[in-house]
Order: C-alpha cells, then structure tokens, then sequence
C-alpha cells in the first residue's frame, strides 16, 4: 500500500510516490499555496530588518 499524506491546502488524502505535486494533490493546490505567500499571509519568524535585500544602511557602509 502506498504511502498517503494530506495534501496541505485542501487535507485530501494523496499518494506521496510518483505525485508531480507533492506534497499537494494538484496544480490548483500548488498555487493557492503560492499565491498565499505572495500575498505574505505565511510569515516567518525573527527580527525585524530596516535594511532591504541586504543593501547597507548608510553611506560610510558602500
């Protein structure tokens, strides 16, 4: 018997071997998972940066 896990956006009981989705059931899944962290509903935890993309806060530092 296969190995079966729940997909993470609909909970559908999904075979994990051979799944082009995984660990989501389909295409459809994939994005809305996508489309959530897009539109930064996940978030992950630690301090907050000042800086963007790793550029230097002032000046002196470039």
């Amino acid at each position: 018997m296969p190995l079966m896990v729940r997909c993470p956006t609909c909970r559908k009981a999904v075979p994990w071997q051979d799944n082009p989705h995984r660990p989501f059931c389909s295409d459809r899944c994939q994005l809305i998972d996508l489309g959530a962290w897009t539109e930064e509903r996940y978030r992950i935890p630690g301090e907050k940066s000042d800086t963007v993309s790793g550029e230097p806060d002032n000046e002196e530092e470039r």
